[in-house]
């Protein structure tokens, strides 16, 4: 997909069923490759990184099968240990492949990561981590290389980093003893990634908390169902709060959202919960004073964009603090050029509430900075074209049949 064309000025209506978790997908989708046996992943959402995924996975020697939300990956017989680069480059998840083959086979050549472009990440905590636990590592040529099999012991985590909490749990998999890993990211996808090691025969303890622990043991394959996504259910809240509408939720966990339902709640959405649904009424908005990102449970970074779109004519003004990534306000100039009144500096922005936005042609940036240009185009006066809209198809499955099926006048082209 190169583009949208969105026609704004319509409520969202209707009722959506939540796709699975990319967040979660991609690193049960590395985890498989560690795996000697079969992997049946149910609920997957159809989406490009989940391609490019498979493709990396058949270059390591995994079968793969794709149908509808169903994937079968194979990896009973011994495959490579080195990623194609050129595939690995699109994918910041390729990563966790460091890990996984690590666990298996005691050495792994990762290229350096790609993804969204949202300021420093590096791999420095990844690293650290596995020379804690005995892991050699050295860089040569764009690839990471390391070798040595986790001896086992305790490492902690000076900053819960997503990635490097679950390079860590892939590595301790083959580990000579038990690894305790300490100050470890809680996010539910990584829970999700502990519920299915242990459904494929882990032993693993403390998933979801600060604390995790490790004793190896042998792995099969198992059948599992993801997380649904989080993100994709933010979204789509935003995108009722921006457009005045009105729409139900389904598949889901509240409890997973709940600093995104208070923000919306504070700005004067009516939102119903249920134990697996979520409805969302919107009017006239009202600032709900500051947004401030942070690990979980706290506010995600991924919802920043979003959110702040569904803010742009809330009453008042709205401060965001971003304290995850270093260059995550990229979607800004897009959403001023919508009529948004956005004032950056470092890492504060400040948003006056508008009477209204107008269409306009802007590019987007990276994932959720596309989901948030979405939202203000769906709550804008007139159309608008959003470029490089390939970055949506990274997370969002059938995007646009999806947001037509809400009452939304959009064309993909």
């Amino acid at each position: 997909m190169d583009s949208i064309l969105i026609q704004g000025g319509r409520p969202l209506r209707g009722t959506l069923s939540v796709q699975g978790c990319k967040n979660a997908l991609l690193p049960l989708m590395a985890a498989a490759a560690a795996i000697p046996g079969q992997t049946i992943l149910t609920g997957c959402p159809p989406i490009r990184d989940e391609t490019v995924t498979l493709a990396l996975l058949e270059g390591l020697g995994v079968s793969t099968a794709a149908e509808r939300d169903r994937l079968v990956l194979d990896a009973s017989r011994d495959g490579g240990t080195a990623p194609d680069p050129t595939l690995a480059g699109q994918l910041r998840s390729s990563v966790l492949f460091l890990g996984a083959l690590l666990g298996r086979y005691g050495h792994a050549g990762v290229p350096l990561p790609g993804g969204c472009v949202l300021g420093k990440r590096p791999l420095d905590l990844h690293l650290a981590g596995l020379e804690a636990l005995g892991v050699q590592s050295f860089c040569d040529g764009g690839i990471l290389h390391c070798k040595g099999r986790p001896r086992g012991g305790h490492y902690h985590l000076p900053y819960p980093s997503v990635g490097a909490t679950e390079n860590l749990i892939l590595a301790a998999l083959g580990a000579e003893e038990p690894v305790w890993i300490t100050g470890a990211a809680r996010e539910p996808e990584i829970e999700d990634l502990v519920n299915f090691l242990t459904a494929s025969g882990a032993r693993i303890s403390g998933g979801g908390s600060s604390r995790v622990h490790i004793i190896p043991a042998p792995l099969h394959g198992t059948s599992y169902r993801v997380l649904p996504d989080r993100m994709e259910a933010a979204t789509w809240l935003c995108a009722a709060a921006c457009t005045g509408g009105s729409l139900t939720l389904t598949r889901l966990c509240p409890d997973h959202l709940r600093p995104v339902l208070r923000a919306l709640r504070a700005a004067g959405c009516e939102i119903t919960e249920g134990e697996a649904s979520l409805r969302i009424c919107a009017g006239d908005l009202h600032s709900p004073g500051s947004v401030r990102t942070a690990p979980y449970p706290g506010f995600p970074t991924d919802a920043q964009a979003p959110v702040m779109a569904a803010l742009l004519r809330a009453e008042g003004i709205t401060r965001f603090e971003e304290t995850v990534f270093d260059d995550r306000f990229r979607h800004i100039p897009a959403l001023q050029a919508m009529g948004a009144r956005i004032a950056c500096s470092g890492s504060a922005a400040l948003v006056t509430g508008v009477r209204e936005l107008h269409g306009a042609r802007v590019a987007a940036t990276d994932l959720r900075g596309a989901a948030a240009m979405v939202c203000a185009a769906l709550g804008a006066r007139g159309e608008s074209e959003i470029t490089q809209a390939w970055h949506l198809d990274r997370g969002y499955g059938n995007f646009v049949q999806r947001l037509r099926r809400l009452g939304a006048v959009a064309l993909a082209r």
